[in-house]
């Protein structure tokens, strides 16, 4: 099977992406973890505000299989949480790196993302 690894972003071993664009970090999950997790019916998010450090747990993702924690890429300031997400979590089934994002972050240093997986590193890891 064959799944979506955009090469714009950085990825988490734990399958979480991270999109960066003039400081701001947006996160989700891959599309490999949407498959694997199955249906998702529940997510947890912070609150905009929250400060998080460079792989803390930022939340909960829960599907019809399992339920799995959520760690940040980068640390930095939450600016922004996909609220449509509480009342549809199946967007994260639906488009997981499109609609499907989860947060954004004011990272306070994007140099964190080099730490991360590139596209080609983060296939390998699933293959």
């Amino acid at each position: 099977m064959s799944f979506d690894i955009p090469d714009d972003r950085q990825y988490l071993e734990s399958h979480e992406w991270a999109h960066e664009e003039d400081g701001t970090v947006r996160i989700g999950i891959s599309d490999f973890a949407q498959d694997e997790l199955g249906d998702v019916v529940f997510v947890e998010l912070p609150d905009e505000g929250d400060e998080l450090a460079q792989g803390e747990e930022f939340g909960v993702i829960e599907s019809i299989k399992a339920v799995s924690d959520l760690y940040a890429p980068v640390g930095g300031e939450v600016t922004a949480v996909n609220e449509d997400l509480f009342n549809a979590p199946e967007l994260v089934n639906d488009d997981p790196f499109g609609d499907g994002w989860m947060l954004e972050i004011d990272a306070d240093d994007t140099s964190e993302l080099d730490d991360l997986l590139s596209a080609d590193e983060y296939e390998e890891q699933i293959a």
